[in-house]
């Protein structure tokens, strides 16, 4: 399996959580997204009309991952919109030794009417939280405050 995720049950009673992974960073970070996504809406039922490039870095490769899923929520606060898709590319730039990742999420604005919305997360939690490498295998555990 190159990327996934499974929902930690009984983890947090007013959270939700999961454990996510991937063959690669790029991979662990679309499969995080996904995750966070499909907590709050069926993406099937979100259109592509809206597209946000996002780009940031860190020297710590968990930083990252944090402020990249904070950025997804902060979105769909911030700009009332909702995500059928994620892409993400990680990689580490040795010579200044700074984790970067460039990534595209597309969406549509927030419609009661035709997406199935399920819990709205408010935040990324440091709870728990964890990146780690398990031999080829980068897997994270997140909790989500919902």
């Amino acid at each position: 399996m190159a990327k996934g995720y499974r929902v930690l049950e009984n983890v947090a009673l007013a959270d939700t959580a999961f454990e996510a992974w991937g063959d690669s960073p790029s991979q662990l970070f679309e499969a995080t997204s996904q995750a966070v996504i499909e907590t709050m809406v069926t993406p099937s039922t979100v259109g592509t009309s809206w597209r946000k490039d996002i780009t940031l870095q860190d020297t710590e490769l968990h930083e990252l991952l944090f402020e990249w899923l904070s950025q997804i929520v902060f979105l769909k606060d911030a700009e009332a919109v909702l995500f059928h898709h994620v892409e993400c590319q990680v990689w580490k730039n040795q010579r200044e030794s700074m984790w970067l990742a460039q990534g595209v999420l597309t969406g549509d604005p927030i419609n009661h009417a035709i997406q199935e919305l399920h819990t709205d997360v408010k935040a990324i939690t440091k709870h728990l939280y964890e990146v780690r490498q398990d031999g080829e295998r980068w897997c994270a555990t997140i909790v989500l405050d919902v």
